[in-house]
Order: C-alpha cells, then sequence, then structure tokens
C-alpha cells in the first residue's frame, strides 16, 4: 500500500459515521481528487488566515506584519506545494518566520523540510515534546506506523510548545493545547482571526482518528493514550470553535465550504455547530471502538 494510499483511507479514518457528515464533500473530491497531495488552488479564509495546503493534506499560512507563519507541511508532495500556493498569493516564502506542526505524522510532517528550506534563515520550528522527537527523527520512533514508507525527512524543532503555551509574531497570538490521542503530543491550535468583518474564534483541530491497529483500555499503543483522547474531546467540546479548520480537509468539508466561499459566502468557514457535531461523531466512535476491545 503506498504512503497516499494509507493516508487517505487509513491515517484519517474515524469511522463510517465521521465521514457521513462529510459525504457530500468528499464524494465530490473523491470524484476529481483521490489523491489526498493532489494540488489543490490556495486561497483566503479570513483576514490574514489562508489555505495554503493539497486537496487533503491541510495547511494554513497566516500573514503578519512581522512575517509569516506556516501550519503544517502535509506530506513530502505537499510541502512543495505549500511553497508554490504561497507564492502564488503574492507572498515571499522567504519572509516565513515561524513554523508550526499539529503531529508528527507524515501527511502532516514529511513536507516540512522542504517548507523550512523556502523559509528564513532565522525560521523557528515549534513542536510538542512527544512529537517533535519524532520529527526530530524523521518519522522513526512512532508506537504504530513503522517501517520506510512512514518515515521522512527529519526537521528538529527549535522550539518546544507545552499546553497552553502562546506563539506571537506581528500582532498574532496562537495557543497551543496538546490535545493527545491520535498522537501523544498532538496539538490543536486556536487563535482569533477576522472574518466577514467580525473578530472570529478559530481552532486548528490536531487530529480525533482512532487508527486501526492502536489499542485502547486496558492494554494501549502507548501509555496513556486512551485518557488523552477523552482529555481532548473534552477540550473541543469546551471550545467555540467559530472557524473550523484541521489538519484534513475531509475533518472540516473543505471542498464544499471553498465552494460556498467562491460563491459568496464570506463565513463560510463560520461552523460551530459543524465543528460540535463532528467531535460528537469522533468520540462515538472512539467510544465504540474502546468498548469493542474492552467488552
Amino acid at each position: 500500500m503506498s504512503r497516499a494510499k494509507f493516508g487517505f483511507l487509513g491515517a484519517v479514518a474515524i469511522s463510517a459515521a465521521v465521514f457521513a457528515s462529510a459525504a457530500p464533500a468528499s464524494k465530490a473530491w473523491a470524484q476529481h481528487a483521490p489523491d489526498p497531495n493532489a494540488a489543490y488552488p490556495p486561497f483566503k479564509i479570513g483576514e490574514g488566515l489562508y489555505y495554503v495546503g493539497a486537496a487533503d493534506y491541510a495547511s494554513y499560512l497566516i500573514v503578519t506584519k512581522a512575517g509569516l507563519i506556516v501550519i503544517d507541511g502535509g506530506d513530502a508532495p505537499t510541502g512543495t506545494q505549500v511553497v508554490k500556493n504561497i507564492k502564488t498569493l503574492g507572498f515571499d516564502p522567504r519572509r516565513i518566520r515561524i513554523l508550526l506542526n499539529t503531529h508528527q505524522h507524515f501527511d502532516h510532517a514529511a513536507g516540512l523540510a522542504e517548507v523550512k528550506r523556502a523559509a528564513a534563515a532565522d525560521v523557528k520550528f515549534y513542536a510538542s515534546a512527544a512529537d517533535g522527537a519524532i520529527v526530530a527523527a524523521g518519522g522513526k520512533g512512532d508506537p504504530l506506523l513503522k517501517g520506510a514508507r512512514f518515515e521522512y525527512e527529519p526537521v528538529m524543532p527549535d522550539v518546544t510548545v507545552k499546553d497552553g503555551d502562546e506563539v506571537s509574531l506581528g500582532g498574532w497570538t496562537l495557543t497551543a493545547h496538546i490535545t493527545g490521542g491520535h498522537t501523544q503530543g498532538c496539538t490543536t491550535w486556536t487563535f482569533p482571526v477576522t472574518v466577514a468583518g467580525k473578530v472570529r474564534q478559530a481552532l486548528d483541530l490536531c487530529s480525533a482518528s482512532v487508527l486501526a491497529g492502536y489499542k485502547l483500555g486496558k492494554t494501549e499503543t502507548y501509555p496513556s493514550q486512551t485518557a488523552d483522547y477523552q482529555h481532548s474531546f473534552a477540550f473541543w467540546r469546551s471550545q467555540p470553535c467559530e472557524v473550523f479548520i484541521a489538519s484534513h480537509g475531509q475533518f472540516f468539508n473543505l471542498h464544499a465550504k471553498r465552494a460556498a466561499l467562491d460563491a459568496g459566502k464570506a463565513d463560510a468557514f463560520v461552523d460551530p455547530s459543524g465543528c460540535q457535531a463532528f467531535v460528537t461523531q469522533a468520540e462515538a466512535a472512539f467510544r465504540a471502538e474502546l468498548k469493542k476491545q474492552n467488552p
């Protein structure tokens, strides 16, 4: 199985219930771009916030008065697209001052090296302790995904973020929230952004997926994984999550919302109810898997 195929069919799989909410967008996308790394035109979500990722592997650009911030690099081919998309939008990748990551899996971290090469000489890469160590090892050390097809060019974190840490640049402040489970150091980023003339709270959800092969309950893939998932669901439920984005486009109906944006709906990505519905369905899938493994 190729890495790209694993990324689409396995790495983002939560359950049929979760994908049901995204069915129209996912179905339309599958007809035209079955490759999650397929090129995707960049676009503006809100003031200073842009989508610069691929058809499913997400990446975001934040434009500040002191330079650029990029969240996630996608898979290795996505990294090349991220740099190209930033240029397409009219920005200089050499102004990237901060590079952030949601989690260490190849489909979000393998492109970081390419983005960092294009960035400013003094760019800083921020990552959680648990996931940063695996990114620094090029994907080696993951408790489940082992072997060459899951490895990538390593990137050494410059700064380790803890839960609640803030990252600031040019008037923007993003807060790191360690929402483990999918990976031990999975990091959700929150920040205010102006959309359609109103300041909203954005939430870039790391991942709620339970990968095939994860062990939960009495035996765990990594210690405290079950508790980490439970903590993460409680956190996500507690957040306003007005602008709902995530590490995979299909988590938040990227394609349908992009179409609505193009049709004139300026606040297409303001979707607190969709965010909560996603979290509710993902948590139900997690609890079903937990019960299955621990009857």
